[in-house]
């Protein structure tokens, strides 16, 4: 496996040991692979040497002041990436979000998805999955439906480019970089939807981060796609998907389910699939 990671990650890393990531943080891993990403793809980028830090609810818009002061002073070319939590996104920010994508800002917009608010305490968020266990959903009363379709509500904006991202297997891997490096080649808004594995968060051991987000991947509990210029594609099909109880199983905030709960969950990730084949089949270009 080494090998094949020498093949796919060969730049000097933009992010440093230090920051204050718990241990095992999905998020980090998704910065270290975008950062790098963005970087091969565009080497005179100017995000891996500036940052600036909003309020939750107003980052979309901030950005796209940023890209039209950068404009004006000649710099149009720089990309200007928006990293936001499902929180931020889904909830407290859409509305910002929702107004630069109908207006097609030319900015790279990435949810990092930990499926809760978890640096104010892990509450429940638009982006919590069925059944979940957050403070504000506990075990008694869990998370009662499916979280939010955000990505079929970005979509339906007409933006150039929408995509699902995870860092766990190197082909899962691959395909993160190669979304990366597609968004870097267009204009406009793009939005990249990447699941950020928690550990305080979800309830497990740091050193599985890598392999739960691979499982959530091949249970189809996360899948991978892309809508580019309103085509559908999906860029991962697990030759032998996993049942949804074996990306379950390794996370406490699910422990409480019952089998009957984990049967719900199954059928709502297949009817999603689904979906995602029917939308892939009827936006394909036709043969020639």
């Amino acid at each position: 496996m080494a090998v094949w990671l020498d093949e796919v990650i060969n730049e000097e890393p933009l992010i440093f040991p230090g920051h204050a990531a718990c241990a095992g943080c999905g998020p980090a891993v998704n910065m270290r692979h975008f950062l790098g990403a963005l970087k091969a793809a565009t080497p005179v980028s100017a995000f891996g040497v500036s940052t600036y830090l909003t309020p939750f609810a107003s980052a979309a818009a901030e950005a796209s002041g940023i890209k039209a002061a950068l404009r004006q002073r000649g710099l149009g070319d720089t990309h200007v990436v928006v990293w936001g939590g499902d929180g931020s996104t889904n909830d407290i920010g859409l509305a910002t979000v929702s107004a630069a994508a109908e207006r097609n800002e030319d900015l790279i917009y990435v949810l990092n998805d930990n499926e809760a608010y978890m640096n104010t305490g892990v509450q429940k968020s638009g982006g919590t999955p069925e059944g979940a266990w957050t403070t504000t959903t506990p075990a008694a009363a869990p998370r009662e439906g499916t979280k939010k379709d955000i990505d079929r509500i970005m979509a339906a904006h007409a933006i150039p480019y929408v995509a699902t991202l995870a860092a766990g297997s190197v082909p899962e891997l691959k395909d993160f970089r190669a979304k990366v490096t597609r968004a870097a080649e267009l204009h406009g808004f793009r939005f990249l939807h990447a699941l950020g594995a928690c550990p305080p968060g979800w309830r497990y051991s740091t050193e599985q981060s890598v392999e739960i987000v691979r499982r959530a991947v091949e249970s189809r509990y996360f899948p991978l796609f892309e809508v580019d210029a309103g085509v559908w594609r999906i860029t991962h099909r697990p030759k032998h998907p996993l049942p949804v109880g074996e990306f379950l199983s390794t996370q406490g905030r699910f422990a409480h389910l019952t089998e009957e709960r984990i049967d719900s969950v199954q059928h709502h990730i297949d009817e999603r699939w689904e979906l995602l084949g029917r939308l892939e089949a009827a936006t394909a270009e036709p043969a020639e």
